[in-house]
């Protein structure tokens, strides 16, 4: 009787530690119940033909996470309840609910033609790479090599790689742009751990990402009541960019033939040139 007693006494212990342990949220942290945008539907892209499409341009941009403007792409850094950056509300899609097919950039490390899908398996391994860090021994005075699991997180993220498509539609006589492919970048590490460059992580079909991206917040400066989706900011061109390639008969990105500031102005030649480009087709 007694070791029946110890043992209910025994399990009564876990599920109290396990209750403990578990954070159920039991009140309402707002006003009111904010249902509008993680039930929104995605709105369908407008039909477009091929004889419609009068001119078109592909041109490949960078986001960078620096500049103010782009702010609400990386921000919190840690996740909130009610808000996420951009690249935790991939991984839930990738991770948690599976909705979202990530692409590896192939054997040449540059593929962004979602090609290669990655598994589930491949994906854990990128999103958890193991680090190599040289720690110095105490006793001895001399560095020693660890490795460790540092899983990518928010604050590792410095951008994002856009593929798009500039269309002019003669049929409703609107240019608009179509993003096919979006690719998180972060900073590429040597083998003693100092920064070499920048990498894309892998690369995503955007209209798939559309359905995950829609049922997001992301921060309104202005009106906390109105807030936009990760999909409506992305559609409203609401994030400043950089050009780094534009479709040529070399299939070069600019880096190659320009640095520095160089590379700069012919990434504003390029945007420059698709507005000549807007701005011609119209005549008053």
């Amino acid at each position: 009787m007694n070791r029946k007693n110890r043992a209910l006494l025994l399990l009564l212990g876990v599920l109290m530690s396990l209750s403990g342990l578990t954070q159920v949220q039991t009140v309402l942290d707002g006003a009111y119940v904010k249902e509008h945008n993680p039930t929104r539907k995605v709105i369908a892209y407008p039909y477009l033909r091929e004889a419609d499409v009068m001119w078109a341009r592909r041109i490949w941009q960078v986001i960078d996470l620096k500049q103010k403007i782009n702010h609400p792409l990386y921000f919190p850094v840690d996740e909130l309840e009610n808000r996420k950056s951009l690249f935790d509300v991939i991984k839930i899609g990738l991770l948690d609910k599976g909705s979202i097919t990530a692409y590896g950039l192939g054997p040449t490390q540059d593929d962004d033609e979602f090609r290669y899908p990655l598994g589930q398996t491949e994906i854990d391994s990128m999103l958890n790479p193991v680090r190599l860090r040289y720690v110095e021994n105490l006793e001895t005075g001399e560095k020693e090599e660890v490795r460790s699991v540092e899983p990518v997180s928010s604050k590792d993220v410095v951008g994002y790689k856009l593929k798009e498509d500039w269309i002019f539609d003669k049929q409703r006589s609107e240019r608009y742009v179509r993003i096919i492919g979006i690719a998180p970048v972060t900073l590429k590490y040597s083998e003693s751990g100092e920064v070499k460059g920048k990498q894309e992580l892998f690369w995503l079909y955007y209209p798939e990402c559309r359905y995950v991206f829609n049922n997001y917040d992301v921060f309104n400066t202005h009106n906390g009541s109105q807030q936009m989706t990760f999909d409506q900011l992305f559609q409203m061109r609401m994030f400043q960019g950089y050009v780094v390639k534009e479709d040529n008969v070399y299939n070069r990105p600019i880096d190659p033939t320009w640095k520095g500031i160089d590379a700069l102005m012919e990434s504003e030649r390029i945007k420059g040139d698709l507005f000549v480009m807007e701005h011609d087709l119209w005549h008053y």
